[in-house]
Parts: C-alpha cells; structure tokens; sequence
C-alpha cells in the first residue's frame, strides 16, 4: 500500500475533467489579477503624483524599481515576436494549400486580406478623427516626449521606419536571421509569407515533417507566451506606477476615450462591414446570418480566442448555415489563426492611440507602414487570448512610440480580447459563406 501511494505521488493519474475545468477557473481570473494590478498601479501613481510629485524617494523607486521591472515583463514580450510571427504566419500560408485547393485557397485569401485591411482602416480613419490619446497638459506631454526614442530603444532594438520606395525594397531581405536579429519584423514577415508558400506548395515527406516540426514549436511558443502573461498583473502595475506618478490622473480620460474608440470601430466592422460582405458577395441576409452564428458569437466572447471557438463556428456553419463541410472545414480552420480582423484592427488603433499619447507625430507613410504590418499582423496573430499584444510591442517600438504605454492598455485587454474575437469568428463564418458562394457560382 505504502509502494502503491509513492507511486501515485510520483505518477499521479491524468487530470479528470474536474481538474481541467478548476485549472481553466485558474485561468480565467487572471484579468481580474490583472485590472487589480491596473487599479493598485494607478491608485499608487496617482496618489504618489499628488503628495509626492518631486520627492527624491519617489524617483528613485521608479527609476530603479517600478521602470526597470516594465522593462523587464516588455522585454519577455519581444523575446517571443520574432519566432511567434514567423511560426504564425508561415504556417497560416502554408495551410492553404495553395496547389491541391488552388481556387478555394486564393479566394480565402483574398477575403482574408480584403476584410483585414478594411478593419485597419476603419480603425485608424477613427483615431485621426476622434483623438484619443491627446488632451493631456502640454507640460506633461513635453515630460512624456523628452527621451520616448531612448526609452523605445532602450527596451528593443527597433529600426526606424522607412517609407516609399526604400520600403518597398527593403521588405525584401537580403538575410532573413539578419533581419529578425536587427528588428526589423517587417523583412522577416515577407520570408515568413513566402516560405509559407513554399511549404504549401511542397508536397514531400521531408516538407510534412518540417511542418509538424514547427506546429510543435508554435505549441510551445503558446506554452511560453501563456505563462508569460501570468506575470501581466505585476509588470501591468509596474508600468502604470510609473507612467501615473509621472502624469497623474489625466491619463484616465485618455484610457477612457481610447476603449470607446476601439468599441466603435469593432461595432462598425461587425454590423456594417460584414453585413455589406454577406448580403452583396454572400447573397444572405444580414439578419439571417447574425441569427444563425448567435450561439458562435456568445462562445467567442466568453473564450477570448479563435481556436477555442473552432468546433462550435463548425457546427453553425454546417447546421445553421447550412455551408459546404469541404468549405466550412478549409475556411474555419484557417480562418481560426489567420483571419484575425478585429486583432488587425484592435493593433492599428492601439498603436496610433499611444503615438498620440506620447506627443509622437506619426506622418502618412508611417501610418501606411503600421496599417500594412497590422493587415500581415492579423494572418500571422496567434489565435489565443492576449496573443496581440507582442505584435503590438513590436509595432510601437519600430514607429519610435515608447513601449511602456502597453501597461496603459493591459488592464482593459481582457474586455477588448473578448470584443474583439467575437469580431475575428464572426470574420471566419462571413468569409465562409461568401467562398461558398463563390464556389456555387462556379459550379453551376
């Protein structure tokens, strides 16, 4: 008996379905650790900023502890990009297989692209219009621009952005490893599209192999990021006890204007957008459509993620829609990590929301630049709560916007994740229909 115990103690038995859903209970109320940190971070600012604004005590904690400890939480962040986006999007390409599906891929595709690059632009018409991140007093945003390259640099190597024709050429990379060890993720997202490409298009033993090789390291590169976002509640604190103690209050209007922002743009992508997409491309009725997905909608508010909401946006679209399984598998599948619209969007409104913030001037040609990594960041954006969030660090570092304003968005993430992959499904199940409309055409 006592054998039979240490046994046990050593080999303990597989989880039971109780032990999963305690440990997803676990999971579940890491947002709440997190907006405790959000709430400890700006109380404890806030209040240092008013009774304490110059006392030496004060500077020294958030020079050598506060800030240094952001730094370090960001710093995990951009140890994950270069292999996460690579990963991502390589094997997004590379599930299309372009050469056995040839129409069904490219038209997926094309939708994929067509949707995303909608939603950014929705996203960033309405930061231009609306302002979010200004209104702060012009001494503190003088505060906040003095020294924002060094404080971008000081956390990533970020290459400064480069526009027109020098940034076509430089997409391409002459040296790919060069490229992701230099930072700059936009070279490396072409390499990472192309040898998608190539890896669809290979058909060998030794091509299959190297696929699994990287689903796996797309497995543990999720592991990693997911215990990384479990340190979120400290380095969220951390970085909005600095920034609060430096700038006050002020900054909760801010934050306040730029949830509403995100909120809008979502809700016009959602219920106009796609709406438009399903009734002229997809010859469906929009009320028809968004009846029949209820249940798909609820499942990826709830989840916050793509991949968890696959087998119930599966079911609707066989049993409610009513679509081809060879469509709706293909589409849904693919759609679930490379059709990220609302993280697309969510990333272009974000990052031009803390250039405001911080007082950076963002002219035409950056802003194309972020509205282009945005679009590839969608396909190559991990379908996974929070799993934006590096792409977005990346994004602010290479425009020269201070990566520290992440803490200011951590504490509301959670809310905007859900919101946001609710809008990510409901792309998967419009894309789905309109392909499948296609494809009936075609037949007939």
């Amino acid at each position: 008996m006592a054998d039979a115990s240490a046994a046990r103690r050593r080999y303990p038995p597989p989880r039971t379905d109780g032990a999963r859903l305690r440990s997803r209970a676990i999971s579940v109320k890491l947002h709440i650790r997190i907006l405790l940190g959000l709430a400890l971070g700006l109380a404890g600012g806030t209040a240092a900023h008013l009774w304490a604004e110059d006392a030496a005590w004060l500077r020294w904690t958030v020079e050598n502890l506060t800030t240094p400890a952001g730094k370090v939480f960001l710093r995990g962040m951009f140890m994950m990009v270069a292999p996460l986006l690579f990963v991502s999007l390589a094997l997004g390409v590379a599930g299309l297989n372009l050469r056995e599906l040839g129409r069904l891929g490219l038209r997926t595709l094309g939708c994929t692209l067509l949707f995303s690059s909608v939603a950014v632009l929705i996203g960033v018409t309405l930061v231009n219009v609306l302002r979010p991140g200004e209104g702060l007093a012009e001494e503190k945003r003088r505060a906040l621009i003095e020294g924002a390259s060094a404080r971008a640099a000081a956390v990533t190597a970020g290459v400064a952005p480069k526009g027109g024709l020098e940034l076509l050429i430089q997409i391409v990379p002459d040296n790919p490893f060069k490229a992701a060890a230099g930072g700059d993720y936009l070279a490396l997202m072409f390499f990472a599209l192309v040898f998608g490409a190539g890896l669809a298009l290979a058909k060998s033993e030794a091509a299959a192999s190297l696929k699994q090789v990287l689903e796996g390291l797309n497995e543990v590169l999720m592991i990693l990021i997911e215990y990384l976002i479990r340190l979120a509640p400290f380095g969220v604190f951390a970085l909005l006890f600095s920034l609060t103690a430096e700038v006050g209050v002020d900054v909760l209007s801010n934050l306040a204007r730029y949830v509403l922002v995100v909120l809008l743009a979502l809700a016009l992508h959602q219920f106009v957008v796609y709406s438009l997409f399903v009734r002229f491309l997809g010859k469906m009725s929009p009320l028809v459509f968004f009846r029949a997905i209820r249940s798909a909608m609820v499942t990826a508010f709830s989840t916050s993620s793509s991949n968890a909401t696959l087998p119930t946006a599966l079911r609707v679209a066989d049993a409610e829609l009513h679509l081809p399984r060879h469509v709706s598998r293909f589409v849904l599948t693919i759609g679930s990590t490379a059709n990220q619209n609302g993280t697309a969007l969510f990333e272009g409104v974000t990052v031009l929301f803390l250039a405001q913030f911080y007082g950076v001037d963002l002219g035409l040609a950056q802003q194309i630049t972020v509205v282009f990594i945005c679009i590839l960041g969608g396909i190559g954006t991990a379908g996974v709560p929070s799993g934006s969030i590096p792409v977005v660090a990346m994004i602010l570092a290479r425009v020269n916007v201070p990566t520290e304003g992440i803490g200011l968005i951590l504490g509301v993430d959670r809310f905007l994740d859900m919101c946001r992959t609710t809008l990510n499904v409901t792309g998967d199940l419009c894309v789905a229909v309109v392909v499948a409309r296609g494809e009936r055409e075609d037949a007939e």
